[in-house]
């Protein structure tokens, strides 16, 4: 629990991919469901800490655009989690983010940005709010928006920090009515917040330390990680 506390502490921090790890990482030893419900508190007190850390390096433009559609996919993933298929949930995600890191690196020009643009955010947003409602890895649909914009490090950071930071207290009513929180240890999620904390502060002094450049590719080199790890998590669960 601990090493997953400071995965998502040095996401929050601005090592984006990073924190998805961490649910895959705890289901391996408990209920999925009870893994993302306990690491909610720890993502909600990161959150405030990455919001304050990054409020003035965030995009607003990415996030005017992505916002809305994430709280649409939370929404969303309210009511269809009784009915989803988590395995392939998860293997979609990793699948996308395969493709994402594909495009990244097949490109003959990477350094050529594009601009934020509405309609491919908001599907990409919306996507990404319903898996990081049901399995918090909603990283890879928003890194196949963010990705080609080829944004300065602490901007990319901050985009996706204070974009999830907000609809991770956006899932709070649905966790809740969905029965998440029943029976969960709230003395171990507050100490495990303590943890998050310090590998939030780690994770923005790497940031700063990095190049954009290598920033770049420790991004993709996550991303790549987390969207293999999925799939073998979906593949075991769908030959389970």
């Amino acid at each position: 629990m601990l090493i997953a506390a400071t995965i998502i502490g040095l996401s929050k921090g601005g090592l984006a991919s990073a924190g998805a790890l961490a649910v895959p990482f705890l289901a391996m030893f408990m209920n999925p469901v009870q893994a993302a419900a306990i690491l909610l508190p720890v993502l909600l007190v990161t959150d405030l800490v990455a919001i304050w850390l990054y409020r003035r390096d965030f995009s607003p433009p990415n996030v005017r655009i992505l916002l809305p559609a994430v709280l649409t996919g939370i929404l969303l993933g309210t009511f269809i989690v009784p009915y989803v298929s988590e395995p392939l949930l998860l293997a979609f995600t990793g699948a996308v983010g395969l493709w994402a890191v594909w495009r990244r690196w097949s490109r003959m020009n990477s350094d050529m940005a594009t601009q934020p643009r509405a309609l491919p955010g908001a599907i990409w947003g919306t996507i990404s709010g319903v898996t990081t409602f049901i399995t918090h890895s909603g990283a890879p649909p928003m890194q196949v928006f963010l990705m080609p914009q080829n944004l300065p490090r602490l901007m990319f950071a901050g985009t996706m920090g204070v974009t999830f930071g907000i609809a991770n207290f956006a899932k709070i009513p649905g966790y809740y009515s969905l029965g998440f929180f029943e029976g969960l240890d709230w003395p171990v999620a507050g100490g495990l917040a303590l943890v998050g904390l310090l590998g939030t502060v780690l994770g923005r002094w790497l940031v700063k330390a990095m190049s954009d450049r290598i920033y770049n590719r420790v991004i993709e080199g996550l991303l790549f990680i987390l969207s293999l790890i999925l799939l073998y998590k979906a593949a075991t669960e769908l030959w389970a």
